[in-house]
């Protein structure tokens, strides 16, 4: 293919590259220009965004976790990314090095596909940024800047790189390959990238066969390590499940034996008033009290601990409700 079959082709998803450029650029400019969500003291800090990625991260939940886990490690992260999601998104709408941004793009849809495609309350949105982020980055690589790119423009200036094999495949223009092989790899992208579509869809959604599930919907609650040692209950709860845009908000706590008697309870006013020694949180979202109940964000992971009165030895049942009405429970040998 010539110079001017690539001219058009990049011509004609110029409007592709525009909206998908924005939408990696406007991540920057939310974050630092329009409201300052780099300050983790802040409400809205992009951290515990990131956080609610991890209960069902494909692929990447280790390095979540670890992330969340170490605050000052997990902000140069994220002031890394955001930064680069302003550079490779400029970049792109502007047609600079525009394959080289394709890969910028395909990379962060792709970490953003399996970070968070499983989120959304009503559409599957994050899947779906992260699919069609990756489509764009592959078609543009292909198709090039076109007419109207700064890469173009630096051409026809006679810009001495532009002559370059190397600025070919890293800005716009003719790809230095056979027609063959050009061929081939639009086949074999665009299968990959269909698979990936299929694959994420199904592991995430049930989209592709079976029973479609959402796990943005109803909020979880997982219960673990449940003790009483010395007058002493203490468990761990991690909010795995439901809206990441409000938390679970806890308004009971029970502790009941096999006939189902109350041993210890707690309602909303006084988890409400809990303090800091009674909760240990893993990671920066955090579980907190609020003004009417406890609040466990998207993700958060914490241990809570409870003076209760003397008691026998035995099996009890210890029951969290929400105040949607779910309830949770766990068996205490």
């Amino acid at each position: 293919m010539n110079n001017q079959t690539y001219l058009y082709s990049g011509m004609f998803t110029t409007a592709l590259r525009w909206v998908a450029g924005w939408t990696y650029f406007s991540a920057f400019w939310r974050r630092l220009i329009l409201e300052n969500k780099l300050n983790p003291e802040e409400a809205g800090y992009i951290g515990e965004k990131f956080n609610h990625f991890l209960p069902h991260a494909l692929g990447i939940k280790p390095i979540i976790e670890n992330l969340v886990s170490n605050p000052e490690s997990l902000w140069w992260a994220m002031a890394s990314f955001t930064i680069i999601e302003g550079i490779v998104g400029l970049l792109f709408m502007l047609g600079l090095f525009t394959r080289l941004m394709s890969i910028g793009v395909f990379s962060l849809a792709f970490g953003i596909l399996l970070g968070s495609g499983w989120l959304g309350t009503t559409c599957l949105d994050e899947w779906q940024i992260g699919v069609l982020g990756a489509a764009s980055g592959f078609t543009i690589f292909m198709s090039g800047g076109g007419k109207y790119s700064l890469d173009e423009y630096l051409t026809r200036k006679n810009i001495s790189f532009t002559t370059k094999k190397w600025f070919r495949f890293l800005g716009s223009g003719n790809l230095p390959l056979k027609d063959p092989t050009i061929s081939k790899t639009i086949l074999i992208g665009s299968v990959f990238i269909l698979a990936l579509t299929l694959f994420t869809n199904q592991y995430f959604h049930g989209g592709v066969y079976g029973k479609l599930h959402n796990l943005s919907v109803r909020p979880h609650v997982t219960i673990s390590d449940a003790s009483i040692i010395n007058n002493t209950l203490s468990f761990t709860v991690f909010r795995d499940e439901g809206a990441d845009v409000y938390g679970s908000f806890l308004i009971e706590i029970k502790l009941k034996d096999k006939q189902g008697k109350i041993l210890f309870e707690q309602n909303q006013v006084q988890l409400s008033k809990l303090t800091k020694e009674q909760i240990k949180n893993d990671y920066v979202a955090k579980v907190k009290p609020g003004k009417h109940s406890l609040i466990l964000p998207l993700g958060a992971k914490a241990r809570l601990k409870f003076q209760i009165p003397e008691h026998e030895k035995a099996v009890y049942t210890l029951e969290l409700i929400d105040i949607s009405g779910e309830s949770w429970t766990t068996i205490i040998q």
